[in-house]
């Protein structure tokens, strides 16, 4: 198996690392790839506002599961720097993991400047016996001018040594001081991945200091991704872009319709423990069902989420609130976003354009559709249907075809 290292300061994890670590992958064709934040960075300063390593490891974690879901293949962040308190050399990274994989193909990733003074690192002849060398360039001319020498002079020096040099693709030019700077101006978001940048944000990390209780939708996207898992913030922004359709389409606030949607699956990731943790903490009632069926929680504790961190009002609490089982008699709002989360652009399933063009037909016939897809689609896999579905289905069919 080709295991890449990939270690770095990571303060702030930019594009110009996400894109060379996928490059990388894809180049030396890894089965799997650790991000390594060092714990203290042995050739640089940290200053004393940048975040704590605990936090650089959680921005790492987001580009660790945006690179994983690009290249396919597994990608972790190690905390083992971090943990080992130090200052974090490679050589003792390298000999750690060669320990808990020893038959496995290393390579350690770099950029140009690491790679052109390696042999001034701690210890690279012992780094060699680990691992093989893969340095980015920046274009083929300045990295081949730039490589040729180096190669030669270390396959030289270190007999037996591994080195493969590449061209980044599409090459993102971030400095990372410069960004830095950038931060506390609004500015170099554009450098940063949503949920990184988002994370910066609600954690008010390099000097940013936004009321996160005022955020325009602008600012609040990125915040609202950086609660999500990677492969979800596809889905959360098809449901904001579907959202406004419907509410331009039956005359809903849009602005609202924007946040409900992006703030809709805010507490999605969190384990049933976590969530039970957020019932407590606001007080949530549950039902019977509810308190052993992870996927009905997240609503509940989303919406007072919302309202606590972000200053939601009624009307948007409420629809995330009743975004996943529905309700008797719901607002238009509420009716958006369930919908909205339903036929999204990615969504997938046997029936979604049925559905859909129900939708765009009147949103009462859509609702009581989707009502009666959901029920049905718990029946076949032998799960019961929430109560509040129920009821919901019955109320909705009956204001449209009247009987008992």
């Amino acid at each position: 198996m080709k295991l890449g290292v990939y270690g770095g300061s990571y303060n702030p994890p930019h594009l110009g690392h996400l894109h060379a670590a996928i490059a990388a992958a894809r180049y030396l064709r890894l089965d799997r790839l650790i991000l390594v934040p060092a714990g203290i960075p042995p050739h640089k300063q940290l200053s004393e506002n940048a975040p704590d390593a605990e936090q650089r490891a959680e921005m790492t974690r987001y580009m660790a599961e945006q690179a994983a879901l690009e290249t396919g293949i597994p990608v972790e962040v190690s905390r083992m720097e971090i943990e080992r308190g130090g200052k974090s050399y490679t050589a003792d990274t390298l000999r750690e993991l060669r320990q808990d994989y020893p038959d496995d193909e290393l390579w350690l990733l770099m950029g140009t400047d690491m790679f052109l003074t390696f042999q001034n690192w701690r210890r690279p002849e012992e780094i060699l016996q680990y691992a093989g060398l893969c340095a980015f360039g920046r274009s083929e001319k300045d990295a081949e001018e730039l490589f040729a020498a180096q190669r030669d002079f270390l396959a030289q020096r270190f007999s037996g040594a591994r080195i493969a040099t590449m061209v980044l693709p599409n090459l993102i030019e971030v400095s990372s001081t410069e960004l830095r700077d950038a931060l506390p101006k609004g500015e170099g978001g554009k450098y940063l991945a949503p949920q990184v940048y988002g994370y910066i944000l609600r954690e008010h990390l390099y000097g940013t200091n936004l009321d996160l209780k005022r955020l325009t939708v602008e600012q609040l996207r990125p915040v609202a991704l950086s609660y999500l898992k990677a492969k979800r913030v596809r889905h959360v922004l098809g449901v904001e872009e579907e959202a406004v359709r419907l509410a331009e389409r039956y005359g809903a606030d849009v602005q609202r319709a924007r946040v409900a949607a992006l703030l809709h699956d805010c507490t999605k990731r969190l384990d049933m423990d976590a969530q039970l943790a957020l019932c407590g903490k606001y007080h949530i009632e549950l039902d019977e069902l509810e308190a052993r069926a992870l996927k009905l929680l997240h609503a509940k504790t989303g919406a007072a989420l919302a309202r606590d961190v972000f200053g939601a009002d009624d009307e948007i609490c409420s629809a995330i609130l009743w975004h996943t089982t529905g309700r008797v008699d719901m607002t238009l709002l509420e009716k958006v976003i369930y919908l909205a989360d339903y036929i999204e652009p990615s969504r997938d399933f046997d029936g979604v354009d049925a559905l859909r063009a129900a939708v765009y037909r009147d949103i009462d016939e859509g609702l009581e559709l989707g009502l009666r897809m959901s029920i049905e689609e718990l029946a076949e896999r032998g799960e019961p249907a929430h109560h509040n579905t129920r009821e919901a289905y019955d109320y909705i069919y009956k204001k449209l075809h009247g009987g008992t």
